[in-house]
């Protein structure tokens, strides 16, 4: 493998076309868990999620008198929901439909008491199913999402085009 190669593993959208179709929208779900409890900022910066060392995070979102985030492990394929009271809740990235990730989501939360509701219908996608129906998109290859977070997870990515690369 060369030196490239590692930096930026291969990721031929044919291979994983699926996977990505899914992860697009379990990360819609999450936007909108993050938008339905945030104040508004200009061009929806507040629903943005930040990269990690392992993977996505939606940063520290404001519940009340505590905070809760979710992040995607893309290393351990986990996705983890960590509140300020020290309680954690999480489930195993894996195939799974985007119904079932759904459910899972809202009842992890639910177990934190975070109560909350979002838009069902992802956004900016033609023919959108809502999420508690779509049965359609299943994928999830775990090496691919591996990949996908190497490209994300980059520290070159960030620094080349902000002028801080040397």
């Amino acid at each position: 493998m060369t030196n490239r190669q590692s930096l930026w593993p291969e990721l031929p959208l044919v291979a994983w076309s699926d996977t990505c179709a899914t992860l697009h929208l379990w990360l819609q779900i999450v936007g909108k868990v993050r938008l339905a409890r945030s104040a508004w900022i200009n061009h929806a910066w507040h629903v943005t999620l930040y990269v990690t060392a392992k993977g996505l995070t939606t940063s520290p979102i404001a519940e009340g008198s505590r905070t809760f985030q979710i992040d995607f492990d893309f290393i351990d394929h986990r996705l983890v929901i960590q509140t300020s009271d020290g309680r954690e809740e999480a489930f195993a990235l894996e195939p799974m439909s985007v119904a079932t990730f759904y459910a899972r989501l809202m009842k992890q939360l639910e177990r934190l008491d975070i109560s909350l509701s979002i838009y069902p219908l992802p956004n900016e996608i033609e023919n959108p199913i809502r999420f508690d129906q779509d049965e359609v998109h299943h994928a999830y290859d775990a090496e691919y999402a591996n990949r996908s977070g190497a490209h994300w997870c980059r520290p070159i990515a960030f620094s080349k085009f902000s002028g801080v690369h040397s």
